[in-house]
């Protein structure tokens, strides 16, 4: 991408608008961990959950500070995406402990591989900043014992959460192409009228076949069907 496009006043704009999406999914899931600690059977698991949600606030923070760098405010960018993550996550209330684990693990999962492919349409700081924020194995690696463990403990529960499972992949992929479609510069950014390379629909259909791959992959790790 040439220099001039990055230093391109809509381009910021635009940059900033999918680090505010990226930003108050880190947010969001910040307060769920928070919250969903209270379900937790053990002290060691509200702990571990605890500690995921200051994970996400730091991530978020990262993610602001890049936006101010960017020059918009972050609460600005960030709050379009809100009735959209509010709406997301009332369809996707969990029920019960290891739903909740499941939703941590599966779903934040899906928005992290869809955080990384789109890292690719940002300028190379951005992307730094995006690759930064994601998650790392550790915590994958704690959600997939607790989940293990609570599924061990009620071997009954298999099969609701392998729908459940499913359930969270649908929805996440519905909510992450709306947020993209409605917003105008994310849009452009995403479509390549900055110039590269865009997304046009056989490379769109590439990229949900990865999400998909990647979805099948996690649910394989807690032992569940896709």
């Amino acid at each position: 991408m040439p220099d001039s496009v990055e230093t391109s006043p809509a381009y910021a704009a635009a940059v900033a608008d999918l680090l505010g999406m990226l930003a108050y999914a880190e947010l969001a899931a910040c307060a769920r961990l928070a919250a969903d600690s209270d379900l937790a059977p053990t002290v060691s698991a509200r702990v571990a959950l605890a500690r995921m949600a200051g994970a996400e606030l730091a991530h978020h923070d990262l993610l602001a500070a890049r936006i101010v760098e960017l020059g918009a405010d972050p609460e600005e960018v960030m709050a379009p995406y809100a009735e959209a993550f509010a709406a997301f996550h009332d369809r996707t209330r969990p029920s019960t402990w290891l739903e909740a684990v499941v939703k941590a693990y599966v779903g934040d999962g899906i928005a992290e591989d869809f955080g990384r492919e789109i890292a690719a349409f940002a300028d190379p700081r951005s992307r730094e900043v995006i690759e930064g924020s994601l998650s790392d194995e550790a915590r994958d690696a704690v959600l997939v014992e607790l989940a293990r463990a609570g599924m061990t403990a009620d071997p009954q529960a298999v099969g609701r959460l392998a729908l459940w499972g499913r359930r969270l992949h649908g929805e996440a992929i519905s909510s992450a192409q709306a947020a993209a479609a409605e917003r105008d510069g994310l849009t452009a950014l995403l479509t390549g009228q900055f110039g590269g390379d865009g997304l046009d629909l056989a490379r769109l259909g590439e990229l949900f076949a990865r999400l998909a791959t990647r979805h099948t992959d996690r649910m394989a790790a807690l032992g569940l069907d896709a």
